[in-house]
């Protein structure tokens, strides 16, 4: 975990974001807490990752989100070397659409 950004700042900022119980306080918050740019970068980041995991080519990805290959690249070292942060949000996601037996 970077340590430059762990600061009771950010703490704060997470414990308000792990408060919003459904998708529409999601909205809520995050149009007041982030500009516009800023949400659809993140929801394009977020885009490019689950494409990389399904081995989609920078250009197929680059095409269906707009993504420019500086950021396709900065995902793609996240995903290789970063904190598996993606990867645990993947997994859980995977988690809730498969049907419990």
């Amino acid at each position: 975990m970077n340590k430059k950004i762990h600061t009771e700042a950010v703490d704060q900022l997470f414990d308000a974001i792990l408060s919003l119980r459904n998708r529409d306080e999601c909205y809520t918050f995050f149009e007041d807490v982030c500009t516009i740019n800023e949400l659809l970068s993140l929801s394009q980041r977020f885009e490019v990752a689950k494409m990389l995991r399904e081995k989609k080519t920078y250009l197929e990805i680059s095409e269906k989100t707009g993504a420019s290959t500086a950021t396709i690249s900065r995902v793609n070292r996240s995903l290789s070397y970063g904190n598996d942060g993606y990867e645990m949000v993947f997994e859980r996601m995977a988690a809730e659409e498969t049907p419990e037996e």
